[in-house]
């Protein structure tokens, strides 16, 4: 699980099997813990009951043993492109929520509007709570991979956002992980 809240992976594959652990169990704490990222079973349970409770439980997709490795591939393409549809429903985290179609984010002292940068980052940051963003992925997915942002424009939006979260009294901080990158994290 500490793999998981560290790294910022694109897609999780998951055994139900694992050795010590119920892949079901691990999921079900992945996604209490807001942590969307796609999940794919991977695993020789084949019946129906065993797929859909899969899936009830958090899973995006499950694939049964043995497979075919184009299809697994095929799936995990699949997968990657589903995130950008997370957008339109709101993203809870403690007391906060955040609607990134209208860029609102609300949270026990009230609500304030976002730019849309502002939001695309604090939902990326909310998504992956946890889970340590570096810089250049970051950069990648806010402002593109071809974008030419100098260095600093990053650190100002991490710094606009701190900022709107304090202004609606949100429990959950932005850390910098200096040299690497930021994390969202609930405050205790």
């Amino acid at each position: 699980m500490l793999a998981v809240r560290r790294q910022s992976a694109d897609i999780i594959i998951l055994d139900r099997m694992l050795p010590g652990l119920d892949g079901l169990s691990l999921l079900k704490t992945i996604r209490k813990e807001g942590i969307s990222t796609p999940v794919l079973m991977l695993t020789a349970l084949a019946e129906s009951q065993d797929k859909v409770q899969g899936l009830i439980d958090g899973a995006d997709d499950y694939l049964t043993k043995p497979f075919e490795v184009p299809e697994l591939i095929a799936r995990i393409i699949a997968l990657s492109r589903r995130p950008a549809a997370l957008s339109l429903s709101a993203v809870c985290l403690g007391n906060l929520t955040l609607y990134p179609s209208t860029s609102l984010l609300t949270g026990t002292n009230g609500t304030c509007n976002l730019s849309r940068r502002e939001s695309d980052l604090l939902e990326l940051l909310l998504r992956n709570a946890g889970q340590t963003l570096t810089r250049q992925l970051l950069f990648d997915r806010i402002w593109g991979v071809e974008s030419e942002v100098e260095e600093g424009t990053l650190d100002s939006f991490i710094h606009l956002v701190r900022r709107r979260l304090k202004t609606v009294g949100g429990n959950v901080e932005i850390r910098t992980l200096r040299g690497v990158g930021y994390t969202a994290q609930l405050l205790e």
